[in-house]
């Protein structure tokens, strides 16, 4: 008897659901991956980059990273930003542009990226991949790892996000980190390397960690790398190997990261807003 009323009730919320949805309470659904606006938004920002750096000895750009929660920061750092943008080339968000990978929430972070007048380019997250994210990041902005070419400087972009992987795929991509020591070598002399989560991090594959050192070294050489994800400012020598990791602070402590790469050199600023 027990067993017949479960059922019972089941179905009675069954046919409940089903009424509330002709009658339009569910006809918006919060994972519904209903991409409006701009879509493609990296491979269109990526060739308006690389056409404005040709030919150019120095570049600057900045990093934001992991606004998942601090919009009214954001759009802080994107005034700050616009405030600077004649002393800027692009800018880079690290992953993390949502909490829970609403459709909302990529909406509202497109509104305020949107209003940087400078292209910016945006990584996937961890949190990204949550619901239905990583379909939405992949109609809104591209693929998870891709590569620029700006002042003969190589920026490889790659998906650190093994756990929502469940390890299963080979992320880190290090077949991919070969293939980009191989292509348009006539068109780059140096490389910078960006992740959202960095080696030894909770994200990462750290079973990999050592092998992913090597590829960097060995096929990329960079001069430096960048990653979001730990939410604090991090300069650190991991493999004591003389390759630096930089790690931006998220956007709700109120700071992001400018880079200069001049023709024999680098440097970095933290910036308070």
């Amino acid at each position: 008897m027990k067993h017949k009323k479960t059922i019972n009730c089941k179905i009675a919320i069954l046919l409940l659901c089903v009424g509330l949805s002709g009658c339009g309470a569910f006809d918006i659904h919060p994972y519904d991956v209903d991409v409006k606006g701009q879509k493609g938004i990296n491979a269109i920002n990526i060739s308006k980059i690389e056409q404005l750096a040709f030919g150019k000895e120095t570049i600057r750009f900045a990093c934001i990273s992991d606004s998942h929660q601090w919009y009214s920061d954001m759009e802080d750092a994107v005034n700050d930003i616009n405030r600077k943008r004649g002393n800027l080339d692009f800018v880079i968000h690290c992953g993390d542009l949502t909490d829970t990978g609403t459709t909302a929430e990529f909406e509202w972070n497109d509104k305020i990226l949107s209003r940087l007048q400078l292209p910016y380019i945006a990584m996937i997250g961890n949190h990204d991949y949550l619901g239905t994210g990583e379909e939405y990041y992949a109609k809104k902005y591209g693929s998870h790892n891709f590569r620029m070419i700006a002042a003969r400087v190589k920026f490889v972009f790659l998906d650190t996000n093994a756990t929502e992987y469940d390890y299963v795929a080979s992320v880190p991509d290090l077949n991919y980190i070969r293939q980009q020591s191989e292509e348009d070598t006539l068109k780059f002399d140096r490389t910078i390397v960006l992740m959202h989560s960095r080696p030894y991090s909770d994200q990462f594959n750290n079973n990999i960690a050592e092998p992913f050192e090597y590829y960097l070294q060995t096929f990329l050489k960079p001069m430096f790398c960048i990653n979001g994800h730990d939410h604090t400012l991090q300069i650190e020598d991991i493999f004591h190997d003389g390759l630096i990791y930089y790690g931006v602070p998220s956007i709700g402590k109120r700071k992001y990261m400018i880079f200069t790469i001049t023709p024999n050199d680098y440097h970095y600023e933290v910036v308070d807003y």
